[in-house]
């Protein structure tokens, strides 16, 4: 079996090839896999019917998760060069996605369209999401509250700052995770807006921490941030491992995420 170590702005995978034999971890395997190869999140690519692959993912803290951006970008990459092809179709448990090489050696995935239904994101009751009743801090004095929610096929909160590193992320970000509001726990991110077409972002993701990227993170902070007026449906996002261009395009309403991929090692098992 064919396992490559990569990473998508700095977002790092375990990424093994299950096209022609079985992968099948437990979430103990799936903890130690992720440690000792240092990757926020282990996949494997398997085939599919109906698409190119599909692509199964789990987080470094062993659970199965439905949707990771810059993991699609680094298997679409793979798929790209394998079939030296423009473009390929991968299916994840959460979606159908299109990857497709883009200028000066990136590659952009199509991530459809964002969940903004209060039962799609999941919350565990109705309520505005462009704003939802999450503080923290003081009740009466949060320095943090009313964050946006959505879905990019998992759920994201995402807190509107004047500076991103004014705030203890790995102290705030499990006190969201798995606040009440979110059944299903909720990736975390920290967006502070700089122009209407530049955000920098971080990211406490659902399973993994504070990580260097993460691409569902960055095209909720696009999303979050355009429908309120804060930017244009095009910026770029600048996180700790690198930058990503998102659009959100008016013609469909699909999200775009263009970024670099590298496969820092390859060897068989």
């Amino acid at each position: 079996m064919k396992v490559w170590k990569m990473n998508g702005a700095g977002n790092a995978f375990a990424v093994f090839d299950a096209r022609e034999e079985a992968f099948a971890p437990d979430a103990e395997k799936i903890r130690s896999i992720a440690a000792e190869m240092k990757a926020d999140q282990v996949m494997s690519i398997e085939r599919d019917p109906s698409s190119d692959a599909f692509l199964r993912i789990w987080n470094s803290s062993g659970e199965e998760v439905g949707a990771c951006g810059n993991g699609t970008r680094a298997v679409a990459h793979l798929l790209l060069e394998e079939a030296e092809a423009d473009s390929v179709s991968i299916r994840t448990s959460a979606d159908l996605l299109k990857g497709a090489r883009a200028e000066g050696g990136l590659v952009t995935v199509d991530m459809g369209q964002p969940r903004m239904g209060w039962k799609e994101i999941p919350l565990a009751e109705k309520m505005d999401v462009r704003g939802v009743d999450v503080r923290i801090g003081p009740m009466d004095n949060p320095y943090l509250s009313k964050p946006a929610v959505v879905s990019m096929g998992n759920p994201h909160a995402v807190f509107f700052v004047d500076d991103v590193d004014a705030y203890n992320i790995p102290q705030i970000g499990p006190l969201v995770e798995w606040h009440p509001l979110f059944p299903e726990g909720t990736n975390v991110g920290f967006a502070q807006v700089i122009d209407r077409e530049t955000i920098r972002l971080r990211v406490w993701e659902r399973g993994a921490g504070l990580t260097k990227a993460c691409g569902t993170g960055a095209c909720a902070a696009l999303v979050c941030a355009a429908r309120a007026g804060k930017t244009e449906r095009t910026a770029k996002l600048i996180l700790d491992g690198g930058d990503l261009i998102i659009e959100w395009r008016q013609s469909d309403n699909h999200v775009m995420m263009t970024g670099p991929v590298e496969v820092e090692m390859s060897f068989d098992l």
